[in-house]
């Protein structure tokens, strides 16, 4: 012991004092320019808004860009107001943040002969640029565009659908849905744009106020009993050096309500964890929260969390309603009690756990709740797919299911409990629903070379009783008949070439139209030709008139319409009609095509781009060609333009027009022609249906 403090001898001894004058006051800015103004504001954290002055004589100073940013921050005008009065971005400003949560380690020193005098700091800000001017810039540039859209003519405008305006009356608000609203991003971001700024002067490094306010960084008394927390005991002094281990309160930094770091999630229970990813994700695989959980993590023990707060569909784990819609909540849209939101989201999580799809329209008319509620379940587990309604979210995990197949069995148990309660609830029953869809599901996955076998069995089978009752018919009339063949042939239907599938189409029942199984012509209906689309001799059944009818309105509502927007409105219209409705069975992509042709439409042939995206039935664009009105030659000169061309300007537009129409074409003309036809983007007009979003 005495050797060591031989080799380390004490060189000086500095006596230390502990200034309390500025101890609540004394703030440390990182920061290294010149002021050119200061600004506090104090709104629960402590801001600091700095704005530091730019050498504008400076040879590094571009002054025509610091001239631009003026002009796009302030305009022309010459206002109080405006951030640069010089005409020219002469300022910048700074915005604190706080380096640190936890000052209580960091004082600021102050050495005088001899004497080391300490001030605890309150806070330490750390400057950072602010570029709040450019948010500025870009909501004049918006105001600007706004102007100009509004005061353009009518070629833009697009006629607004006329929508359904639903009345509601806001309920009291309650203690938790108050309390959330306070502590969210929205709310704080508001309140402190409230906040009034307080403005400060700044005096300088060698200002009289400034010598005066350092001297409080030097303790004011020095004797000894001022200084009691620099005074202590051997055995003091040694707890202070290695204080007793005590698990440390993380402060948490302000930030969204609905945000949660990693970080901070790891530090909760297991329990909360797993709620809480659930809560944000809604659906997930296991093996996905596996991965966001601490690695080590007990699969066992996580399994007996997510059971307790989200229901196996398919697989996946899905978070459960009460969860979501705690009891004493309502639904932000219609005001229904989370009761009944649960009972409707079970019903939604229960036809996921029998079939991939769903129909919304289907779910509304058995709930009966808004249809916002509705999507808002959905969205919650399923996607939107064309003609096929909302899918599931995730495939179907059947390794999970392998793997623990005790907890799938556990779970199918509380779904067939879940299944009995519903059905008592929304008085349905699951063959009700099955029974909707299977004759349709069957119809639908019968092909081709299935019907004709089925057809070559039959016949053979019927082919002993047909001989018999033929040589009966010859004995009775001397052998006269209208072929005189003994031999019986059997009509093969004609093999799909892939324009022959039928349209997906949600409404159909089990009822099949004579003559016509999932789009193929039976011997029953091929007296009649097809002259359309080259395929003259083949035979197809024609168009019902109220076919025609809705393709031929359809048509003069819209004028330009692809194929796949077409099959998507008449599958809209399949889904308006009332249950039970047999007017339209298994029209196919070929006899829709006919029927556009022969409502005095045509085929327009664009040139689409190589790169182009579009799908085939996108390519296909139809126009209505003869309305019997005046306006139809300015239509077909539009078209033919549109034939060579993927996209135009209108001037080119306007120029064709009026060299085919002379000089009666008006401007009025040219902007009704663009409105019924076509669609904007980018200062170029295309067809519409043939814009790529």
């Amino acid at each position: 012991m005495a050797s060591e403090e031989d080799d380390d001898p004490i060189i000086q001894e500095i006596d230390v004092y502990l200034a309390k004058s500025l101890a609540d006051k004394l703030y440390l800015f990182q920061v290294n320019l010149h002021l050119f103004g200061i600004k506090l504001c104090r709104f629960d954290m402590f801001v600091v808004e700095l704005e530091m002055a730019i050498n504008t004589l400076s040879p590094n100073y571009c002054r025509s860009k610091g001239e631009q940013i003026a002009l796009n921050v302030d305009g022309t005008t010459s206002e109080d107001s405006n951030t640069y009065s010089v005409k020219m971005m002469d300022k910048q400003t700074f915005t604190s943040i706080q380096s640190t949560t936890n000052t209580s380690r960091y004082a600021a020193a102050v050495f005088r002969k001899g004497e080391l005098h300490i001030t605890p700091l309150q806070g330490i800000l750390q400057m950072r640029p602010s570029f709040s001017y450019l948010d500025k810039a870009d909501g004049k540039h918006r105001e600007r565009e706004a102007a100009n859209e509004g005061g353009d003519s009518s070629q833009d405008e697009v006629e607004e659908d006329v929508k359904a305006v639903t009345v509601r009356f806001s309920r009291p608000e309650s203690d938790q849905a108050r309390q959330r609203r306070i502590l969210s991003y929205d709310f704080l971001q508001k309140k402190q744009a409230e906040e009034p700024w307080v403005y400060l002067h700044y005096h300088g490094l060698n200002d009289g106020r400034s010598d005066h306010e350092r001297q409080y960084l030097y303790c004011q008394a020095m004797g000894g009993s001022e200084n009691t927390e620099l005074v202590k005991t051997p055995k003091e002094y040694l707890a202070m050096l290695m204080p007793p281990i005590t698990e440390e309160k993380i402060v948490r930094p302000v930030g969204p309500s609905n945000v949660l770091s990693m970080a901070q999630l790891r530090t909760l229970p297991l329990g909360d964890q797993v709620k809480t990813l659930l809560k944000n994700v809604k659906v997930i695989p296991f093996a996905n929260l596996m991965g966001l959980l601490t690695p080590g993590t007990d699969s066992t023990a996580v399994l007996r969390c997510i059971q307790q707060v989200a229901l196996l569909v398919q697989g996946n784990w899905v978070v459960k309603s009460d969860v979501l819609y705690p009891k004493n909540s309502c639904s932000p849209h219609s005001g229904v009690p989370a009761e009944v939101l649960c009972r409707g989201r079970d019903f939604v999580m229960w036809r996921f756990t029998q079939e991939r799809s769903v129909m919304r329209k289907e779910v509304t008319a058995i709930i009966k709740l808004l249809p916002e509620d509705v999507k808002d379940f959905l969205e919650h587990m399923a996607v939107p797919r064309i003609n096929r309604g909302w899918e599931f979210l995730l495939p179907s995990d059947s390794d999970f299911i392998k793997k623990h197949p005790d907890v799938a069995q556990r779970q199918h148990m509380l779904w067939i409990g879940i299944q009995s309660k519903l059905e008592k609830v929304f008085n349905f029953s699951k063959e009700d629903l099955v029974s909707k869809k299977d004759p349709q599901t069957e119809a639908m996955h019968v092909s081709g070379e299935q019907r004709l076998k089925a057809a070559h069995e039959r016949a053979r089978q019927n082919q002993p009783s047909l001989q018999k009752d033929l040589s009966a018919r010859r004995q009775g009339k001397g052998g006269a008949g209208p072929s005189g063949g003994a031999a019986v042939r059997v009509k093969e239907e004609p093999v799909s070439d892939g324009e022959d599938e039928p349209m997906d189409t949600s409404s159909s029942s089990s009822a099949l139209p004579n003559g016509l199984v999932n789009g193929y012509p039976s011997a029953a209906t091929s007296a009649a030709l097809n002259p359309h689309n080259g395929h003259g001799g083949t035979p197809m059944p024609s168009p019902s008139p109220e076919l025609r009818d809705f393709v031929w309105n359809m048509f003069r509502k819209q004028h330009v319409l692809t194929l796949s927007e077409v099959k998507r409105l008449f599958n809209l219209h399949l889904a308006s009609l009332p249950p039970g409705d047999s007017l339209f069975h298994s029209i196919s992509d070929r006899l829709l095509q006919d029927t556009i042709l022969m409502s005095h439409c045509k085929q327009i042939l664009v040139p689409f781009p190589a790169q182009s995206t579009a799908a085939a039935d996108e390519q296909k664009v139809f126009a209505v060609w003869e309305t019997g009105e005046t306006f139809d030659k300015h239509r077909q000169v539009l078209y033919e333009i549109f034939m060579k061309n993927y996209r135009v300007r209108r001037n080119v537009i306007q120029t064709r027009l009026t060299q085919e129409m002379g000089d009666q074409v008006t401007k009025d003309d040219v902007d009704r022609l663009l409105k019924e036809c076509c669609v904007s983007f980018g200062g170029m007009w295309y067809l519409k249906g043939t814009l790529q979003s």
